[in-house]
């Protein structure tokens, strides 16, 4: 990690201490879903101040890898480590954006509401927030852009302004792992450029980005590292390196057509 990520590595509240270079670790992960073996053997690791992207075909275990990685399913054998220590024993600094087909876009929910359950991890069941934790929520909602949208409903929200608000939940939990689950599907063209942008944003603030992504075409601009899958690692490294087109036939079986000549 260059020292430019050292100094601007982003800590909003008190009491952080950065040094030993928040490094995510992923030693021969396994994981599945009763007797199918989504991942198998899988290693490698990345400095926080990045954008890493997920790439794979349907099933090659891209959204396994991002349960693993948030909590929400064991791995059958491995281990994954955040600063040397095992990552779920730093549970509060992951966050997890899920597709947005999976938000119930009739809960009655504002985008301020939404973001204040970011503080739920460091609050937990009885503590009050205090003002430590509004001005978080405060800082949050001005840096994604949505001081003017803060009292709307969640469904009343465009896809853009949609991902922009659950960002902004994961700013205010201050994690430093933030992992997206196909933040552009949807989006126009204007919202995804938008979105890219704001990730190379919070990525440059000293956060670890890690997002499954299909589009080959926009992953080099998005993204500096991406992890190419088909149930094991095929290729790791710099996205213009990852993604050379003999690595994308292994993942692939063919040559995408977008990288066809």
């Amino acid at each position: 990690m260059s020292n430019s990520h050292r100094e601007h590595h982003i800590c909003w509240g008190g009491g952080c201490d950065h040094r030993g270079g928040h490094c995510l670790q992923v030693e021969q992960l396994s994981a599945g879903y009763g007797a199918l073996d989504a991942l198998s053997d899988l290693s490698f690791s990345i400095d926080c101040g990045h954008t890493l992207a997920l790439i794979g075909p349907n099933g090659a275990g891209k959204s396994t890898l991002l349960n693993v990685l948030a909590g929400l399913l064991r791995p059958r054998s491995g281990r994954i480590l955040w600063n040397g220590a095992p990552l779920m024993d730093n549970r509060h600094e992951i966050a997890y954006v899920p597709q947005r087909s999976e938000v119930n876009r009739n809960f009655p929910l504002t985008v301020r509401g939404l973001v204040e359950m970011g503080r739920y991890p460091s609050l937990g069941v009885w503590r009050a927030a205090k003002q430590h934790d509004r001005d978080i929520v405060e800082r949050a909602i001005d840096a994604l852009g949505l001081r003017e949208l803060s009292r709307r409903q969640i469904g009343e929200l465009s896809g853009g302004q949609q991902q922009r608000a659950f960002l902004a939940r994961a700013l205010a939990q201050e994690a430093h792992i933030m992992l997206l689950d196909e933040p552009f599907t949807g989006l126009d063209l204007p919202s995804s450029e938008s979105l890219g942008e704001m990730l190379r944003a919070l990525a440059a603030e000293g956060r670890l980005i890690i997002a499954s992504h299909h589009d080959l075409i926009t992953a080099p601009k998005i993204f500096d590292y991406s992890l190419l899958l088909h149930r094991e690692l095929i290729s790791f490294g710099k996205t213009a390196d990852s993604l050379r087109a003999d690595h994308l036939q292994v993942a692939f079986g063919y040559l995408p057509h977008t990288l066809q000549a």
